[in-house]
């Protein structure tokens, strides 16, 4: 049903194969366009994202030891660091 396509990144300029199992992946997780950079631009921009990404110091809700989250906590919701974070996780 699908075949390997070669596409052109718009960042680099470079070629690169959009595969029949990424075309596969895509249409099952409803995406409707086809990737415009390559594997390393992609990589590069999604780096690049997250450094200049802000973080803010709270206090878990859980053990009481200091959080860093990605988004600004409030007041009236819990915070919880990754360690408690991933036991939640378990326990679900």
């Amino acid at each position: 049903m699908f075949e390997d396509k070669t596409l052109v990144c718009k960042d680099c300029g470079k070629e690169f194969v959009f595969t029949a199992g990424e075309q596969e992946f895509y249409a099952e997780k409803g995406f409707e366009n086809e990737p415009t950079r390559c594997k390393e631009c992609r990589d590069a921009k999604k780096a690049m994202r997250k450094q200049s990404r802000e973080y803010f110091t709270a206090t878990c809700a859980a053990c009481g030891k200091e959080a860093r989250v990605p988004f600004k906590p409030s007041e009236d919701r819990p915070v919880y660091c990754s360690d408690c974070f991933a036991k939640m996780k378990e326990a679900e």
